[in-house]
């Protein structure tokens, strides 16, 4: 909460992001997954405007670090406190491609329905 309230959310990700893309060797195997700290086992979860602003600078950062190609190929999923009442309005963002599922993978109707918002 601390990094976002202190807009370090996006220098802590570039940070992230530049240790680890120098040693993908096959971009088909390799998907991006970011969870706010803050939502981490809170059940809280950001608005689709928050996720969309964070996915879009992470597909914005790849394309300049990597190349556009790349960055239009890559999948990034969202993470944080999934559920069915979220998952529709998250996943028609345009830069979020899927979704980390913890705790309402658990229920096999909560998980239908947020499978059932992607497709």
């Amino acid at each position: 909460e601390a990094e976002r309230k202190e807009n370090k959310t996006t220098t802590v990700i570039e940070e992230q992001l530049a240790a680890v893309l120098p040693v993908v060797k096959d971009w088909s195997k390799f998907a991006v997954a970011y969870e706010p700290l803050w939502a981490i086992g809170t059940g809280n979860t950001a608005t689709k405007e928050q996720a969309q602003e964070v996915h879009a600078h992470i597909r914005k950062y790849v394309a300049g670090a990597v190349g556009e190609e790349v960055a239009a190929g890559l999948r990034i999923c969202y993470g944080g406190s999934v559920k069915p009442k979220n998952s529709g309005e998250l996943i028609a963002m345009k830069d979020i491609d899927g979704f980390l599922v913890g705790g309402a993978s658990l229920k096999a109707d909560s998980y239908l329905a947020i499978v059932k918002s992607m497709v």
